[in-house]
């Protein structure tokens, strides 16, 4: 198995917690027929029509959203086996301190700092609830001080507590995956596009600095149109892959741009803007199926 390289810089996501609520409240205007269907004839013409329900139709429908989290633990993890990541801790040597769990938390950028505190909020007293103070005095650098020798033997001990496996599973995607689904919907892409969207916020963040994801999608903006602006879906998919091809190869460690060039390009050159299995990628050289 290929070690997969080291994650891309994530602003603290204090920083990040601002960004989301900012796009949700600018999208909360935004349309979503076209995810949604439709609207039947009867509704199109009787205004006083009961509001429709607006069902997941895009990443976020479970069947789909179990594959988006297959895709990017093949890519973290080398693994389609992304439940067993809870209690995956170690130092990559990013200068980013601990990388942990399903997502990758950061002790050194705010994510974990967050995780371990909405655990303690909602199980007082827990195993990892007395190196909350460590994670505070840690947070924005590399050093491991007040975590080390146990804290590593200490969450692991703490992933099997379905209390903090819930508690990550809910910080990915209040910080990660919803903003990615909501602004994919916002920009009228499919599936796709939404994952191509979720995997770059998981590696780039999604502060303001050059390579993080608002960065990205401004890049692609400026060489095409959403379908949100009229724009073709595949020649706006296309850009978005380019710039994040280029925001890899401003960092050393993301050379390898395989995650985006034999995995995400081979699903968008075949049409499968769906997402639809079977689907064959690869990733550092590893070959993966989910049928």
């Amino acid at each position: 198995m290929h070690a997969p390289p080291k994650r891309a810089a994530r602003l603290n996501t204090r920083s990040v917690r601002i960004t989301v609520i900012a796009v949700g409240l600018a999208l909360t205007a935004i349309p979503v027929a076209a995810y949604a269907g439709a609207p039947s004839h009867q509704a199109a013409g009787n205004p006083a029509a009961a509001p429709r329900t607006v069902a997941a139709t895009g990443l976020d429908d479970p069947a789909k959203k179990e594959i988006a989290m297959k895709l990017v633990s093949s890519a973290e993890n080398s693994s389609l086996d992304w439940k067993s990541q809870y209690k995956y801790i170690e130092d990559i040597d990013d200068d980013r301190g601990y990388t942990a769990g399903i997502i990758g938390f950061c002790s050194g950028t705010g994510d974990m700092l967050d995780l371990v505190e909405l655990y303690t909020e909602r199980k007082p007293g827990n195993i990892l609830a007395k190196y909350l103070p460590a994670l505070r005095k840690v947070n924005g650098t590399p050093s491991h001080s007040g975590l080390d020798p146990n804290f590593t033997k200490d969450w692991v001990k703490a992933a099997a507590d379905p209390a903090f496996q819930q508690a990550q599973n809910d910080e990915r995607d209040r910080v990660y995956f919803k903003p990615a689904v909501k602004q994919g919907k916002a920009d009228g892409i499919g599936t796709l596009g939404q994952f191509a969207y979720y995997d770059a916020i998981v590696m780039h963040g999604d502060g303001g600095d050059s390579t993080g994801f608002g960065s990205i999608r401004k890049r692609a903006l400026s060489k095409a149109k959403p379908p949100s602006q009229g724009g073709d879906e595949v020649t706006y998919l296309n850009a978005f892959l380019d710039a994040r091809v280029w925001a890899m190869k401003q960092e050393e460690a993301h050379e390898d741009t395989s995650r985006v060039d034999t995995a995400q390009r081979v699903f968008l050159k075949k049409g499968n803007l769906n997402l639809d299995p079977p689907l064959d990628w690869k990733v550092y050289g590893d070959s993966f199926h989910i049928g």
